[in-house]
């Protein structure tokens, strides 16, 4: 794929940080259009200065931004990426040498922790790479879907996700993610209780699953990870 036919689409709120590793990795050539939530730090200053065309906004939601992105590309392919995230090598290149033939393509994510990939978040298939006039947002609780239409292919490498480059970064995202998702959860005992007994299973399969290896920060991923479903029911239990 030519890679002028290709945009990619970052939003952005005080990612000075990021920023330049998300935009580094692209392969050269590639338009950048970022979406920003009124910055106040030097993101919007890196954006343009590396050549991106940037679109100041309030923000409404992540499934509201990426919806509004869609009818702002003006080039056949769009590149969904986060400002944490960036392209390795093999991926980078899996792009300019994908045939287009398809309505989208999925790409496999891992996330670090205190800068080391946890194996429990490894290979996360993602669809990231679509073609404008097929793809949809559906709206979901936390999380938004980027949708296509017609037939999807798969692209080799990496997308890397610095998502918590540190124990505070991991525990702020956790207490928001899960009071998020409690705000649409069943306020149900039940439920509760279910997910306490559960918990030290969770943690079993997951430590089985890779996080055994990583040592005290994938225990640590690994407790977390189990102990989420719980916290997630005991707030729901919680009048707003």
């Amino acid at each position: 794929m030519n890679p002028s036919e290709i945009t990619a689409f970052i939003l952005t709120r005080d990612e000075e940080r990021d920023l330049p590793r998300a935009i580094t990795s692209l392969p050269h050539g590639m338009p950048v259009l970022v979406l920003d939530a009124r910055s106040t730090d030097r993101t919007l200053a890196y954006a343009r200065d590396a050549g991106a065309r940037v679109i100041e906004r309030d923000w409404n939601g992540f499934a509201e931004a990426r919806a509004f992105g869609l009818t702002q590309i003006a080039t056949p392919w769009m590149l969904s990426l986060d400002a944490d995230e960036a392209l390795d090598d093999v991926l980078r290149d899996a792009i300019l040498t994908a045939n287009g033939e398809v309505d989208g393509y999925v790409v496999r994510r891992t996330t670090y922790f205190c800068g080391k990939p946890m194996r429990l978040w490894s290979d996360e298939p993602l669809l990231r790479l679509v073609r404008i006039g097929a793809a949809r947002i559906e709206d979901v609780p936390l999380h938004e879907h980027l949708l296509v239409a017609g037939a999807v292919g798969e692209l080799s490498g990496t997308l890397l996700h610095y998502s918590y480059p540190d124990a505070a970064s991991y525990r702020e995202k956790f207490a928001r993610y899960t009071s998020i998702e409690a705000g649409s959860a069943p306020r149900d005992p039940l439920r509760a209780l279910a997910a306490l007994f559960l918990v030290l299973p969770r943690f079993a399969r997951n430590l089985a699953l890779g996080s055994l290896l990583d040592g005290p920060r994938g225990w640590y991923i690994a407790w977390m990870s189990a102990y989420y479903p719980l916290v997630v029911a005991a707030k729901a239990l919680v009048p707003a």
